[in-house]
């Protein structure tokens, strides 16, 4: 069910199948029966005292002592789809041509108020239609004559302000001298401004670069009709309230304001009291069905280990394009490295990205140039791409709302999706936080393995030769010359076709194995993380070793060794380290010790912040009097080793070196 709850009068449940339109008769709602019977072809019951009854609604049409009266000789059909909102033949030819049929229910609640030119505060997740909702009204109520700005949209990244400038670009497409700009920054200034002189209606913009040409005196917001603030919670997380508030105190007196948003905190709530006037409020929450629509998983895998869990979750998945969101510039630009080297197209989003090449990468991925997109949360913010079947959170988000934001970028408009989420054994107490957010379990999956790998590549080599056949991609010229050179080699070799076949599929495997070969006990983590032998030594000798354990720091390099506590069993007296370093570790030597005043907590946040480490990854530390030992992940870059070389702990170089043991 989709709840929706308008003006604060009623709150109603509404099955966004059948998708009733929704209005109120009262005075303050519909200001003519006319307007009305446009806007709303059914009805909603009253109970005795006149108020609106918040739970009866009926879908049906108006009954026979309140319906127009119709003839046989002069029908009056019923308004249907957009028309019922009163839209000129300009805007209902437009979303036809979009394909736009039947409105959302964010559609349906909200225009109706937009329309009589009310204040509105809605609630709705991204995909839901929320753009169309404030977007048509503002359009149905533009003086084309009038060439100042009289609808501004505030976005809070770039990218969303392109989005909504061309949603307005599009259903504006036959009015008349309607001009949209979206500015922002990072793009010709100077551009902007000359865009501006010619005359613009409708500006979509950033707050800084909308503050910018205000305070230059470049964007003239005199005239103004309208503001809209779009996803005004991103604001506030990104820091732009303050910004936001700054724009609203410049703005003319009359002027309907709009607040959309996924979430509704305090400070948000603040801001529609205290520059919204008795708004309306319209409340979209997702039914279950259409919740399920993104199905999600998460796997749980050490952090040295999460390339090749990615690079094996992409073989099995078979997803037309797909967003890999990762947590900084440095790690997208690793991620798409290695991607790479496996043969995807791969594109980077970051904040380092110049515009121009942004908006270039954006639309290789609508056209299918690019099939794997990796980018930060912000570079990402707003992105709406059809093709986008799949999206990996290789890390964690921050907070909840960021992974509401991350997956909405697939599942969109009534389509089905996938979204994984990869998980060190250290991040797993924040799963319950993202499952109440989304309202639902995430299911565990296994780091695929070869079988279902090998498996996948069978199937996509034959779906390729299936479709090959069924639409070739050479012309009749060009595969006449193929087929004689097909004769001329079955001639010369007497081969059969079938040992022909053969040799071109060979041909086209470019050398590279059909299959995986080899082991399959990829190194995942249990669901309740790896056992500990934890245990205490009461002596510390200044001659004797500490053994503390793979877990004997913590994340992000706070002091976890806690004077140690997690510590494992007490080394034997000597220099010598206890044990081999396991298969998939290396052990080398730290010129710190028990002399030094270090602890495991030390060792590991230095080593962990240098190497871009998650702290669980570093194996075993044995602290000795004048150096310790510690085990670290086989395979470390040259560079990342090099870095470790310079790093000081303590005020004391780590002079990090392989251990020879």
């Amino acid at each position: 069910m989709t709840e929706i709850s308008t003006g604060g009068s009623f709150t109603c449940a509404v099955d966004s199948e059948t998708r009733p339109s929704i209005d109120s008769d009262t005075s303050s709602f519909i200001d003519s029966e006319a307007q009305a019977e446009q806007a709303n072809p059914g009805t909603l019951e009253t109970t005795e005292a006149g108020q609106i009854d918040p739970i009866a609604i009926s879908s049906e049409a108006p009954s026979e002592s309140s319906a127009k009266p119709k003839t046989e000789a002069n029908p009056e059909p019923e308004p249907s789809g957009f028309s019922r909102f009163g839209f000129g033949p300009e805007l209902l030819k437009a979303l036809s041509d979009i394909g736009y049929q039947e409105p959302s229910p964010i559609q349906k609640a909200a225009i109706p108020e937009l329309m009589l030119g009310r204040d509105l505060v809605g609630q709705a997740q991204t995909g839901t239609g929320k753009t169309a909702a404030f977007a048509l009204p503002m359009l149905a109520a533009l003086d084309p004559e009038q060439r100042k700005p009289q609808v501004l949209v505030l976005a809070p990244t770039r990218e969303l302000a392109i989005q909504v400038a061309d949603a307005f670009s599009s259903y504006a497409a036959h009015l008349n001298h309607v001009r949209v700009l979206a500015i922002y920054g990072g793009a010709d200034f100077r551009d902007q401004i000359h865009q501006l002189k010619r005359g613009v209606q409708i500006v979509v913009g950033t707050p800084g670069r909308v503050m910018d040409h205000m305070r230059q005196g470049t964007l003239d917001l005199s005239s103004l009709r309208a503001l809209v603030l779009d996803e005004a919670d991103e604001m506030l997380r990104m820091g732009f309230i303050d910004d936001v508030e700054w724009v609203l105190t410049q703005l003319p007196e009359n002027r309907q304001v709009v607040l959309f948003s996924a979430t509704m905190p305090s400070e948000i709530r603040r801001i529609s009291q205290k520059y919204l006037n008795a708004p309306a409020e319209v409340t979209i929450k997702q039914k279950a069905a259409d919740a399920s629509r993104i199905r999600q998983r998460y796997l749980m895998v050490h952090a040295p280990h999460k390339i090749g869990a990615l690079e094996r979750v992409l073989e099995a998945e078979r997803s037309e394009g797909v967003i890999i969101f990762a947590r900084t510039k440095a790690i997208t630009m690793t991620v798409a490295e290695s991607l790479e080297q496996h043969g995807y197209d791969v594109a980077v989003l970051n904040g380092d990205v110049p515009q121009a090449q942004r908006e270039r990468t954006i639309e290789r991925l609508k056209q299918g140039q690019v099939d794997v997109l990796v980018a930060t949360d912000v570079a990402a913010r707003g992105l709406d791409v059809d093709r986008i079947s799949l999206v990996i959170n290789y890390d964690i988000p921050f907070d909840s709302e960021a992974y509401v934001h991350r997956i909405g970028r697939t599942g969109r408009a009534g389509r089905t999706g996938d979204a994984i989420l990869f998980l060190t054994p250290r991040e797993r107490r924040f799963l319950g936080g993202l499952e109440r957010a989304v309202g639902k379990p995430i299911e565990q999956m296994d780091v695929p393995n070869n079988a279902t790998i090998n498996q996948n590549r069978l199937d996509r080599l034959r779906t390729k030769l299936t479709t090959s056949l069924q639409t070739p991609a050479t012309n009749e010229e060009e595969r006449a010359l193929l087929s004689e050179i097909l004769q001329r080699v079955t001639q010369e070799l007497g081969c059969t076709s079938e040992q022909l076949a053969l040799a071109a599929l060979e041909f086209s495997l470019a050398g590279k194995p059909l299959l995986i070969q080899g082991e399959d006990n990829f190194d995942q983590v249990r669901q309740n993380g790896p056992s500990r032998d934890i245990g205490r030594d009461p002596r510390r000798s200044r001659e004797g070793g500490r053994d503390f354990g793979r877990d004997g720091g913590r994340d992000g390099g706070r002091d976890a060794g806690r004077d140690g506590r997690d510590a494992g069993r007490g080394a034997p007296r000597g220099d010598r380290p206890m044990g081999p370093p396991e298969d998939h570790m290396e052990r080398f030597r730290v010129e710190v010790g028990w002399r030094d005043r270090i602890k495991p907590g030390n060792i590991v946040g230095a080593i962990a912040n240098e190497a871009g480490l998650n702290g669980r990854s570093i194996g075993r530390i044995q602290i000795f009097d004048t150096h310790s030992t510690v085990d670290l992940p086989k395979g470390m870059p040259e560079d990342v080793f090099q870095g470790l070389r310079q790093l000081r702990v303590m005020n004391k170089a780590l002079q990090i070196s392989r251990f020879d043991g």
